[in-house]
């Protein structure tokens, strides 16, 4: 079970970088793809990092 919560920290810190990426190209003016799609894609992404660390934090309380 160990292994297993190792695995979704790692997953969660991957999928926070990329939010953390895409937050960053938000700021800046004139980039493509549209800053609509890059908002419906940073909620996306930060919703499934928040639930693979949620996994991650019970899978190793209850190991």
């Amino acid at each position: 079970m160990k292994t297993a919560a190792m695995t979704f920290f790692i997953l969660s810190a991957i999928l926070l970088i990329g939010t953390l990426k895409y937050l960053v190209e938000l700021k800046r003016p004139g980039v493509y793809p549209p800053k609509q799609v890059l908002k419906k894609r940073t909620a996306g992404l930060a919703g499934i990092t928040f639930i693979f660390l949620l996994i991650a934090f019970i899978s190793s309380r209850f190991s």
